[in-house]
């Protein structure tokens, strides 16, 4: 297993967390000198707050961590290519390089659509990979919109069925 590997397992399992919360699976760490000094998962809704991406949690943590805003030289390790929001927040905690699991075709901003960290406007530089356990990222966000899904469709036919009794 690759350091990238390791790292994204346990993004992996950061997401899992807001699973249990039925949060949209998705879990960030970032890491600095090969040790985690901040995580974070989806909780926008739990959380009532639209800003309370993976990414965003995990950055806040590691700011609090480390006592600094800037974390030049840190990595983040995110199940899913980051949102537009979630790119300016890279690029203003000088993260040295992204590293993400699955592409977000309808709202990933780093190659899915806009390529926002290769804008020249920025005044910071980001790595960026993606494709790490690409398939164990996908499959955890494509389980849990089957099994959401699974139970709209379940209440549907559950509140069909009441109406149709009275």
């Amino acid at each position: 297993m690759t350091d990238d590997e390791y790292w994204m397992a346990r993004a992996i399992e950061l997401a899992r967390q807001a699973e249990r919360l039925n949060e949209v699976p998705v879990g960030a760490v970032v890491v600095l000198d090969g040790r985690e000094i901040g995580a974070g998962y989806n909780a926008p809704i739990s959380g009532c707050d639209p800003t309370a991406h993976a990414e965003i949690r995990a950055l806040r943590d590691a700011a609090a961590r480390v006592g600094n805003y800037r974390l030049s030289g840190a990595r983040l390790y995110v199940t899913l290519e980051p949102c537009t929001m979630c790119v300016g927040a890279i690029v203003h905690s000088r993260i040295g390089r992204l590293v993400y699991g699955a592409t977000e075709p309808k709202a990933g901003a780093v190659v899915s659509n806009l390529g926002l960290l290769g804008a020249r406007h920025f005044n910071w530089t980001v790595e960026t990979e993606g494709g790490v356990l690409e398939a164990s990222c996908s499959e955890l966000l494509s389980a849990f919109f089957r099994r959401r899904r699974a139970d709209i469709r379940r209440q549907r036919q559950s509140a069909s069925g009441k109406e149709s009794s009275h």
